[in-house]
């Protein structure tokens, strides 16, 4: 019993000696320099695992299709004198992180970082982001979980384009994974920081705690077609004032007021409503105070 007790006590220090595994993902694909970028940021901070989209798949959510084949591509990447495992999937977002979590890791990560994105993902249109669908797929699995975008003209959204400096946001990425690998006891109904960063901030840019704003950013476009039958694919633009937006949110603080944006994000998607209230007005009861 003695030897067993020792053999224990060997066990559990050698793995709170473990360096914590971090996992990484985005929905522009492997190639994406953001991609790259924050995880060499990471790199003294644990084992890097590198699970991406093997194409672009920006505008995906938290989507699970049947249709994904899944395979699975082992993938060079610069490495800067950093070993990690890289790996593309033809997956969408979400599954990437399920395909890292279930097949490719070999311990559950202390932390999955999603980004950095070409493009901000502020107000209500964050559920289509892939950045931030990836996110809640792993804080669904009890993962600590970042969504870190960097603000960026439109027609480079779907770009990798080389012109975009991503060294500020992988700056706070790192600041901010770095506190939740280190305080894996999130507060209370905090499942994921989504982060982001204007187009011209720099390490020393002032961020803000943000809650998501209710107003549009980007709205669809017609497509430009004679026929239905035609191929017709719905674009998008920009098109907000963020004046207007409320002053706690994530679109004033990012478009408007050229902060950091840090927004806690919670799986619990339940209205914040009078449930009293709601089932009276359910339930066809007179509501004390309503007009007639």
């Amino acid at each position: 019993m003695p030897r067993l007790r020792h053999l224990l006590s060997v066990v559990r220090l050698i793995m709170s000696q473990e360096r914590p595994l971090i996992l990484f993902t985005n929905d522009d694909g492997i190639e994406s320099p953001g991609l790259h970028m924050v995880a060499e940021a990471f790199a003294e901070l644990g084992d890097i695992l590198i699970v991406a989209p093997r194409e672009q798949q920006s505008g995906m959510g938290r989507s699970l299709p049947i249709a994904s084949e899944g395979r699975i591509y082992p993938h060079e990447l610069p490495r800067n004198g950093y070993p990690y495992k890289a790996y593309a999937v033809d997956a969408t977002p979400a599954q990437a992180v399920q395909h890292g979590v279930l097949e490719l890791s070999d311990r559950l990560p202390s932390l999955v970082v999603s980004g950095i994105n070409y493009g901000e993902n502020t107000g209500n249109g964050v559920t289509i982001s892939g950045t931030v669908g990836a996110a809640l797929e792993a804080a669904s699995l009890g993962i600590p979980a970042l969504a870190v975008s960097l603000q960026t003209p439109k027609d480079l959204h779907l770009s990798y384009s080389s012109e975009v400096d991503f060294s500020a946001a992988a700056y706070f990425a790192r600041q901010f994974g770095a506190l939740l690998i280190a305080h894996p006891s999130r507060p209370d109904d905090v499942d994921v920081l989504k982060i982001d960063v204007p187009w011209d901030a720099t390490p020393a840019t002032a961020w803000r705690i943000t809650r998501l704003s209710r107003r549009r950013v980007y709205w669809p476009t017609r497509p430009e077609r004679l026929a239905l039958s035609e191929i017709g694919r719905i674009g998008y633009h920009y098109d907000t004032d963020p004046s207007k937006a409320e002053p706690d949110s994530d679109v004033y603080a990012v478009l408007q007021d050229k902060v950091v944006s840090v927004t806690p994000i919670s799986l619990d998607m339940t209205s914040r409503t009078d449930m009293f209230r709601l089932q009276q007005i359910l339930a066809g009861e007179k509501v004390y105070g309503q007009n007639k």
